[in-house]
């Protein structure tokens, strides 16, 4: 039995680990910003201390990937600095440390599934801040520390995902434009909060390894919309555009799909197919028709 500290318990991720927990006998200490401020150490390790933490899952993060772009600072001292106290606390306490990364770490110009191994190249501050808190857990390197880099993240917790706006502007509209030529994996954080969860006994590694996990399959952001609108059973149309159509401030990797045979062969796990996920959480949303 653990005593396990959940940074982020608020956001999409930690709200499932959060909903999943009552299943398990561990002991969970569920913060955010609020009452606990990562990037402060002398806080954090006060925190630890009086807790007695045996595990840490951080699901904090700076993850508004425009913004970042405009707000450097901060998304360096969440994702950079706030993780690099969490490792140097992990490695002097010999504390079981998760941590939660990005496909956004590499550049999309990929054709095939990326490796763990595959050099990363970020395209965007955002990458850029996730990567430094990367560097600093493979580099202070605590024992029984892992990475799990994810993508495209969805759940029925949260206001914005792609799934709520997609059934949002579905009701609103009669049709909408959705880009085809970015391609990824969805992944309902339902399932990545479970995995974490199961696959926390059996993390016993003597330096800091990372791992990839999404849901299985690979398609593009018009592909995921039609399934939701069809699933939901809307009558919006939903049609093709490039990225060129719709301008963000930070560009997006055109290809981020990641290699999952790590992880399950380490773990011996099965991961669910995208279209399952996707229809376990709009059941959740009380959206399946």
């Amino acid at each position: 039995m653990y005593n396990i500290l959940v940074t982020g318990a608020n956001g999409q991720l930690g709200s499932e680990i959060k909903n999943l927990s009552k299943n398990y006998s561990d002991i969970f200490f569920f913060t955010d910003k609020d009452n606990l401020d990562i990037t402060k150490k002398d806080n954090l390790e006060t925190y630890i201390y009086k807790n007695n933490i045996d595990v840490i899952i951080n699901c904090g993060a700076y993850t508004n990937v425009d913004k970042a772009e405009d707000e450097r600072d901060l998304a360096f001292l969440i994702n950079g600095k706030a993780v690099h106290n969490l490792a140097e606390i992990s490695k002097e306490k010999k504390i079981k440390l998760v941590h939660i990364s990005t496909d956004y770490v590499f550049n999309g110009k990929n054709h095939k599934p990326y490796l763990e191994s595959d050099l990363t190249n970020p395209i965007g501050e955002y990458g850029n801040s996730k990567r430094l808190g990367e560097k600093a857990i493979l580099e202070i390197s605590p024992p029984n520390s892992i990475i799990v880099r994810t993508s495209w993240l969805y759940s029925s917790f949260g206001k914005n995902n792609f799934v709520k706006t997609m059934l949002r502007l579905g009701k609103e509209k009669e049709s909408l434009g959705v880009v085809f030529d970015q391609i990824g994996t969805p992944t309902y954080a339902k399932d990545l909060a479970q995995t974490i969860l199961d696959i926390l006994p059996k993390i016993e590694n003597p330096i800091s390894e990372l791992y990839h996990y999404s849901n299985e399959g690979a398609i593009s952001w018009y592909d995921f919309a039609k399934e939701i609108i069809k699933m939901a059973k809307l009558k919006c149309q939903i049609n093709p555009i490039e990225s060129f159509e719709f301008p963000t401030k930070a560009y997006r990797p055109p290809y981020s799909v990641l290699n999952k045979r790590k992880i399950k062969e380490d773990f011996f796990i099965k991961i669910p197919y995208w279209k399952d996920g996707l229809k376990s959480c709009l059941i959740e949303l009380g959206e399946k028709r």
